[in-house]
């Protein structure tokens, strides 16, 4: 009688557990380089659209790699889908937030013209905030907005209206 053999189980680390160990290193290790790169660029660049720039973009795809090379270590469902979440919450904030920096930027004199190759925004009023100094139209007259939104303050002692800048550098 001759005895059957059960071939033995494949080896979960095996072969592919390796390259699949190697490319989620070199995936972390590109991540924290990026995001690395991006902190220097919040630090050294020069006005407030650069340093948006630096801040979502590099930042971004290093934590996008990040995640991709701990999904690729851990490879179990629960753990590579709660990455998959942490960029996707990062892929839909950066861009809000970009938007609403660079928005803030330019209407609160944040931003060095001498810098801009090209400003689309400079001849377009905003309709939906007219900004402190256009007041809106009231039929009664009276300005319900409270004095010195969107980056600007009031001086006490004179009234006047005077401008915050949101870069740092200035």
């Amino acid at each position: 009688m001759s005895a059957v053999v059960a071939a033995p189980p494949p080896d979960p680390d095996g072969t592919l557990g390796v390259v699949l160990d190697t490319v989620g290193t070199v995936s972390i290790v590109l991540g924290v380089v990026l995001t690395l790169i991006a902190s220097v660029g919040l630090l050294s660049l020069p006005d407030v659209l650069s340093r948006m720039h630096a801040a979502t973009k590099p930042q971004v795809v290093g934590l996008l790699l990040v995640v991709l090379g701990g999904a690729l270590h851990l490879r179990t469902s629960v753990d590579v889908w709660m990455l998959v979440l942490v960029g996707a919450f990062q892929l839909v904030t950066a861009p809000v937030t970009a938007h609403v920096v660079g928005r803030l930027a330019h209407r609160g004199e944040g931003v060095r013209r001498d810098l801009l190759y090209v400003d689309e925004l400079v001849d377009s009023p905003d309709e939906a905030d007219p900004g402190p100094e256009e007041p809106e139209d009231d039929p009664d007259g009276d300005s319900h907005r409270p004095q010195g939104a969107a980056g600007r303050s009031r001086d006490g002692l004179t009234g006047r209206s005077t401008r915050t800048s949101l870069d740092s550098g200035e």
